[in-house]
């Protein structure tokens, strides 16, 4: 589906089901959270590839893929200051340029992808998933708390893959590629062979 959103590019890489929590300070952003939240409306996190996020007049560049983020929890810590808590939903792909507005906010019109299939981790992918299981648990028990939404699903390739890729000490340009591979399966053989040669998994 096409549709127009305002982007907030982040020297980050949103996934599908990603928890991102944000704090939002400029005008053209504090304007776009109220906008979202009043029109129920997601908004786009591209990848910064140069520049900065901060500041209008900033000359950057971005990844023309992202993924369409929605908000779960405002929270005002000043007149100036918002806490958000975001959820990652569907990949798009920008389709022709994006142009930005005279506020400095970026708008694209976007693709939607289509989501992961549903599928059951491969069996010789098997010792990926248990080893993600023993982070969630030992995340847990050391700070009470996880940096994944809930509810878990272990069962499902892209799921785990995803997560992985959002904890795995990689390169920006290498977790954006593995958001955007269209076979769920192939993402996360991908992290396994990772987790093989770091000695992670066996």
């Amino acid at each position: 589906m096409r549709q127009t959103v305002a982007l907030f590019p982040l020297k980050s890489v949103l996934f599908p089901g990603a928890m991102l929590p944000l704090k939002v300070f400029e005008a053209r952003y504090l304007d776009l959270v109220s906008r979202c939240m009043r029109d129920n409306e997601p908004f786009g996190v591209v990848c910064i590839d140069a520049g900065v996020e901060v500041g209008r007049d900033s000359k950057v560049t971005f990844a023309s893929e992202g993924v369409l983020a929605t908000i779960d929890e405002v929270d005002a810590e000043g007149p100036n200051l918002l806490r958000v808590r975001c959820r990652g939903g569907e990949r798009f792909t920008i389709v022709g340029q994006a142009r930005q507005q005279p506020d400095g906010l970026w708008m694209a019109q976007v693709q939607t992808v289509q989501a992961d299939e549903v599928v059951t981790p491969e069996p010789e992918l098997f010792a990926t998933v248990q080893a993600l299981q023993q982070v969630i648990a030992s995340l847990r028990e050391q700070h009470g708390t996880v940096p994944f939404a809930e509810p878990f699903a272990l069962d499902d390739a892209g799921w785990v893959a995803n997560r992985w890729c959002e904890i795995l000490p990689i390169p920006l340009a290498a977790r954006q590629r593995l958001m955007m591979l269209p076979d769920p399966q192939v993402r996360l053989r991908l992290v396994h062979e990772y987790l093989l040669g770091k000695g992670v998994v066996q």
